[in-house]
């Protein structure tokens, strides 16, 4: 008995359409913005952290930005309170990789 047999007996009023199913993949673009993003270094409780700061546009397009610069530096981090927290210090990866889609970058402490 195959998949389609399980499923036929399963579910026997669903009629199985051959048409194939369209995704969007539509573009997200980032707002940018004229006044520079702070990125800065901290200890917090005797650990390093960078905290990105100033983002003017959507908190969603922040979370969005943070899923991106975390997974492109393999590190942890979260975001809370209008900020990007970032473990360890990686301020220039940050604003290079920040600078590469358009925005502006200050750098903070140090």
């Amino acid at each position: 008995m195959d998949l389609q047999d399980q499923l036929k007996n399963l579910f026997p009023d669903h009629v199985p359409s051959n048409e194939p199913e369209g995704t969007q993949n539509e573009e997200h673009t980032l707002f940018i913005q004229k006044e520079p993003m702070i990125c800065k270094y901290e200890k917090r409780k005797g650990k390093a952290t960078t905290i990105i700061e100033g983002y003017e546009g959507d908190v969603e397009d922040f979370k969005l930005l943070a899923k991106e610069i975390k997974t492109k530096l393999s590190v942890g981090g979260s975001f809370k309170d209008d900020s990007i927290i970032i473990q360890g210090d990686y301020r220039d990866k940050i604003m290079e990789i920040l600078k590469e889609k358009g925005f502006k970058v200050k750098r903070v402490g140090g």
